[in-house]
């Protein structure tokens, strides 16, 4: 029976529609841009850590190499830090959908979600709203431990942190996202694939270096991370788009 934007599910609650359009835009936009994140990101090639291909930067990370990676090497953090937000913008539409009986899942992802957003929005915010001036100033005084570029820094710590939460944060979402069909199926074990993925990558990282893992954490947790959530939000862009024509709910099981 339809009730103002939503029909009623005995097992699944209402379908919200404003919340699968919603969703469906930002499942469009958040795979956008993490993509075109991705895309700015391999063009900052590593020049510095284990990962430099060449003759790297050092201590104290002042050299005239780094100054002529400005602006280029910071460029992704813009979209970057657009894509922290509409992922607790997804989140809360996943929780907003779940039945009842499942959102205690979404809640828990949706908890994990915002500290994940709020440390890499301040990482990124200080990059390019801190560093980049202080190096075309050629204000350097506390430099090394902020920078991007030292791969034993403030910013890596902060990556670190920031996409193992937006890993955690997908796995409880996952119990949502229960329904039979190929997509839902797919989505569910991309987010707990993700999860899997990066707790092993630090646990392997962490076996073999210990804390001076580098950037050797930071460089696959990301990479997951974001493949995930160009491919899952394709998804649920679909998944969504569907619900809201056939007025079904998120978990019919």
């Amino acid at each position: 029976m339809m009730i103002s934007t939503a029909i009623h599910d005995a097992d699944a609650g209402p379908v919200d529609s404003a919340a699968y359009r919603l969703g469906f835009w930002v499942a469009v936009l958040i795979a956008v841009t993490t993509a075109v994140s991705f895309g700015l990101a391999l063009t900052a090639v590593p020049i510095s850590g284990p990962h430099c291909p060449g003759s790297c930067v050092t201590y104290p990370f002042t050299d005239d190499v780094v100054a002529g990676r400005f602006p280029k090497d910071y460029l992704w953090m813009y979209p970057a830090m657009l894509l922290a937000l509409l992922f607790v913008a997804l989140i809360a539409c996943l929780h907003q959908l779940a039945p009842a009986s499942r959102k205690v899942f979404s809640l828990i992802g949706l908890a994990l979600a915002v500290p994940a957003s709020t440390v890499l929005l301040t990482d990124y915010f200080l990059q390019v709203t801190v560093m980049q001036p202080s190096l075309v100033k050629g204000h350097t005084d506390g430099w090394s431990m902020l920078t991007q570029y030292n791969s034993n820094g403030v910013f890596i710590a902060l990556e670190d942190l920031g996409y193992l939460m937006m890993g955690a944060a997908l796995l409880p979402v996952a119990a949502v996202v229960a329904g039979p069909s190929r997509i839902e199926r797919a989505i569910r074990w991309l987010f707990r694939g993700s999860f899997i993925a990066v707790v092993g990558s630090l646990v392997i990282v962490s076996v073999l270096y210990g804390t001076d893992r580098q950037d050797r954490f930071e460089v696959p947790a990301l990479t997951v991370v974001w493949s995930v959530i160009i491919v899952s939000g394709l998804l649920l862009a679909v998944h969504f788009r569907r619900a809201l024509r056939q007025q079904t709910p998120l978990a019919g099981d």
